[in-house]
C-alpha cells in the first residue's frame, strides 16, 4: 500500500495536525493496521485501519455498534472522574460525518485516536498479570451491565452451540475430501460431549442466563496497561455484540490458563495452569460480582469447558471440511489444534 494512497485516505477524515509518517501497526490478521504520527506535540496521533470485509459482512453496522458502546463508557468513565480520551477508544467521524471511509475499490477505513503511555502484553505469564486482565474484562462488562440499547449481531450463530452442531452435521454428511473415517476418535469426543453443551446454551436461549455486552475477543493483547502496570482499557472492539458475559470469560481462560500452545503438538504440554485460572478468575470477580447473577457465577467454570469444546469442535469441522476456514502451516494443522484442544478441556475443572 503505498504512501500517498494512506496520505489520501487519511485526509478523509477530521484529524488535527500535519501528518509526518503512517506506518504498519501489528500483524495484521484480520484488519490492516496503521500508526498515523502527526508533526506537531499538540497534535493527537492516530490508528487507521481497513477494516476485513470478508470477516465482518456488515461493517457500517459494526462500526455502530462501537460508537454506541464507547459512547456509553465515555459517559460512565467522565461519571467517575477518569479520563474518556485515554479510558475507551475515540472514533474520529470521517469528514462526511461518517463513521468509517468507503474508498473506490469498496473497502472500509476507520480511524481512532492512538492512546500515548500505554503498556501491551502477548501473554499473561505470571499471576499478578492474569488477575489485572480478568479485572479488566470485569470492568469492562460492568461499564456496560446497564447498557439497554439493542446492538446489531455482527458474527449471526457466534458461540452458539446449535448453529455449530448444524455446521458440524453437514460437515460429517458431506465428507467433502475423505477424512472423516481418520478421526473418529475426535467425532466420538464431540458425540459425547453434545448434550451437556446444548443443555448450557438453552439456558441462554430461555433467557435464564441473560444477554449482555459482550468484547468477543478477550486475549490479554486486547487490554492496554498504564505505565503503572493498572488496567487502562479495553481495544479492538469490532466483535462487540449482544452475547452471554460467560463466553468472554470462558475465552479468556482458554486462552489465559493454558500451559501450552493452541496448535503444540507436544499435549504433554498443555493443560490448565490452575494458578493462573484461579488469579483471573479472582481479578474478574472484584468487578464482575457487583452485576452478575447466581447463575451466571455458578458456571463461570464450566464456560471454559464450553468455548473449548466449542474451538475443538470449530477445528475439527474445519480440517473435515479441508481447511477452508483457519490458516493453516502445514497438512494436518487443524487436526493439531483439536487435539491440543481436547487435551486443554480434559484438564479443565
Amino acid at each position: 500500500m503505498t504512501k500517498e494512497l494512506l496520505n489520501k485516505i487519511i485526509n478523509q477524515f477530521n484529524i488535527e495536525g500535519e501528518i509526518e509518517s503512517i506506518t504498519p501497526l501489528g500483524e495484521g490478521f484480520i484488519n490492516d493496521t496503521f500508526k498515523v504520527v502527526t508533526k506537531h506535540i499538540t497534535s493527537p496521533n492516530y490508528i487507521l485501519q481497513r477494516k476485513n470485509k470478508n470477516i465482518f459482512t456488515n461493517i457500517p453496522a459494526m462500526m455502530d455498534n462501537i460508537f454506541r458502546v464507547t459512547n456509553h463508557l465515555k459517559r460512565k468513565i467522565e461519571i467517575a472522574g477518569g479520563n474518556p480520551l485515554r479510558e475507551t477508544l475515540t472514533i474520529i467521524l470521517s469528514k462526511s460525518e461518517k463513521l468509517f471511509y468507503l474508498d473506490e475499490q469498496d473497502d472500509y477505513w476507520t480511524v481512532c485516536l492512538f492512546i500515548e503511555n500505554t503498556i501491551t502484553y502477548d501473554k499473561a505469564d505470571t499471576p499478578e498479570l492474569a488477575y489485572m486482565g480478568g479485572k479488566g474484562l470485569g470492568k469492562f462488562q460492568k461499564m456496560l451491565s446497564d447498557f439497554k440499547e439493542p446492538l446489531t449481531d455482527i458474527l449471526p450463530g457466534f458461540h452458539n452451540i446449535r448453529y455449530r452442531f448444524n455446521q458440524w452435521e453437514e460437515a460429517l454428511k458431506d465428507d467433502l475430501v475423505g477424512r472423516k473415517d481418520a478421526v473418529r476418535e475426535e467425532i466420538a469426543f464431540i458425540d459425547m460431549h453434545h448434550d451437556e453443551m446444548l443443555t448450557f446454551w438453552t439456558l441462554i436461549e430461555n433467557g435464564d442466563i441473560p444477554l449482555r455486552v459482550t468484547h468477543n475477543d478477550t486475549k490479554i493483547s486486547n487490554f492496554l496497561f498504564d505505565e503503572n502496570n493498572n488496567i487502562l482499557c479495553a481495544i479492538d472492539l469490532d466483535t462487540v455484540l449482544s452475547s452471554t458475559c460467560l463466553n468472554d470469560f470462558g475465552d479468556a481462560i482458554r486462552s489465559y490458563a493454558n500451559a501450552g500452545l493452541e496448535d503444540d503438538t507436544n499435549l504433554d504440554n498443555v493443560y490448565l495452569d490452575k494458578e493462573i485460572f484461579d488469579a483471573y478468575k479472582k481479578g474478574y470477580l472484584s468487578e464482575a460480582k457487583d452485576f452478575l447473577s447466581q447463575i451466571e457465577i455458578n458456571y463461570l467454570d464450566f464456560s471454559a469447558k464450553y468455548i473449548t469444546y466449542e474451538q475443538v469442535l470449530r477445528f475439527l469441522m474445519d480440517y473435515i471440511n479441508g481447511d477452508t476456514y483457519y490458516k493453516i502451516k502445514y497438512s494436518d494443522h487443524n487436526l493439531v489444534r483439536t487435539r491440543a484442544q481436547i487435551k486443554l478441556f480434559n484438564t479443565l475443572i
